[in-house]
């Protein structure tokens, strides 16, 4: 296992429609290792294939509490097969847009079906904070950033502050 390095926005990749995983291998079996230790050493409770320059559609995910053992979650071809008509609105943060945070609204509530690294497609209802972690993943797997669900003006604002972030990062 390996940590990769973590995209920062802008990036080109973070904006493209992840391909979907063909077969269930080493390869996909290593670049989930590496996403999940890259997770939890950021710290994170989610990360998408396409933060780490790999554009599959791939994302893990650990929305576990701090007191509770650990249970991590790798979804390969993940999608929403059934949506609840309530939404909410809580704070959202993202590895690829370090130290920023806003409110977004979501579903209350999804069912994920996905393909396991057991090879075998999987189906689970999801609420709370494992609802919003796999709704904002799977954004990252079409291409789209929690900041997209923010006004223009906020939205520019952040960016200029993570192209000058990654300056600052490139001169260190």
């Amino acid at each position: 296992m390996a940590i990769r390095p973590i995209l920062i926005h802008p990036e080109p990749r973070l904006r493209k429609v992840a391909a979907p995983v063909e077969a269930v291998d080493d390869a996909v079996r290593r670049l989930a290792d590496d996403m999940l230790e890259t997770m939890y050493k950021a710290p994170g409770i989610g990360l998408a294939a396409p933060q780490v320059g790999v554009l599959r559609r791939v994302f893990v995910m650990d929305c576990a509490g701090k007191d509770d053992e650990p249970a991590p979650m790798v979804l390969l071809n993940p999608e929403i097969v059934l949506a609840s008509d309530e939404m909410v609105t809580s704070e959202e943060g993202c590895l690829s847009i370090p130290d920023i945070y806003d409110d977004v609204t979501r579903h209350a509530e999804v069912r994920m079906r996905w393909l396991g690294l057991d090879g075998e497609v999987h189906e689970r209802d999801l609420g709370e904070r494992w609802a919003i972690c796999a709704q904002h993943e799977l954004d990252h797997l079409n291409g789209k950033l929690f900041i997209d669900y923010l006004g223009a003006v906020k939205r520019t604002m952040i960016t200029a502050r993570m192209k000058k972030l990654k300056k600052e990062r490139a001169r260190a």
